[in-house]
């Protein structure tokens, strides 16, 4: 007797639905004039596009063609506005909603990066009016950005202001070399306040993450000696948080 065969299990076909628009965003800081600044796009006015004539972080959609993932993405973006190819880039988180942007449901996934300004050459690129550097605090007090654009900046300066307080991040916000009072400066700069020199100075030191180059030119009678990253690919982690001057 000849054995029936057994039907084949029907294929399960692709369920197809509308998808949503996939966004990348990167904050990009840096400090300028003893201050913490974001580099902003101003989007164009007079077309269909959304938020016309108002500032928004720099991003983009992802190209399926370019982009082998988001961070490839973000790096994209960073390139083209700012001509640099090798900062630090962290991702930040995601946002999404049906009513985020005004074109449909959208998420984008948001960096930061951390720059010197140094060598920077803004673009404005295909699809801004304006390129520009903001104060970050005086952006923190009047939200005024496009899409939800406030509330990733907000949260990329919180999540910068605390691993600061535990990590040498602020190093890849200066050219190299520089001196332990730039980097210490450069602290103050982002936390919003001064942190004690002797005890900084004891820190930077223990935690070995800075190489001598040599003395660098200076006003003063004894020059300072210059110093660089060990490794520029991960930032290094304290085993304790900094405490205001005097107290550290």
């Amino acid at each position: 007797m000849k054995k029936a065969s057994a039907t084949p299990a029907p294929r399960s076909q692709a369920i197809d639905f509308p998808r949503p628009y996939t966004t990348v965003d990167v904050v990009i800081f840096t400090v300028l004039d003893d201050a913490l600044e974001v580099l902003l796009v101003q989007r164009p006015s007079g077309t269909m596009e959304p938020c016309p004539g108002q500032w928004a972080l720099p991003g983009g959609f992802v190209n399926v063609d370019l982009d082998v993932d988001l961070m490839a993405c973000a790096r994209r973006k960073l390139l083209e506005k700012t001509a640099v190819s090798s900062p630090y880039l962290e991702q930040l988180g995601s946002w999404g909603s049906a009513t985020r942007d005004p074109r449909g449901w959208s998420a984008t996934h948001a960096y930061f990066a951390l720059i010197p300004t140094q060598d920077i050459q803004l673009a404005k690129g295909a699809n801004a009016a304006d390129v520009a550097w903001f104060k970050v605090d005086d952006l923190l007090k009047r939200p005024r950005l496009a899409f939800d654009h406030s509330e990733i900046l907000q949260t990329a300066v919180e999540r910068l202001r605390s691993k600061v307080e535990y990590t040498s991040l602020p190093a890849f916000l200066l050219a190299e070399p520089f001196t332990l009072p730039q980097l210490q400066k450069t602290y103050e700069v982002v936390l919003g306040r001064a942190v004690d020199k002797s005890g900084f100075r004891t820190r930077m030191i223990a935690a070995d993450f800075l190489e001598e180059v040599g003395f660098v030119e200076s006003s003063s009678n004894r020059p300072p000696m210059g110093y660089r990253l060990k490794d520029r690919s991960a930032p290094v982690f304290f085993p304790r948080t900094f405490s205001p001057r005097g107290g550290d």
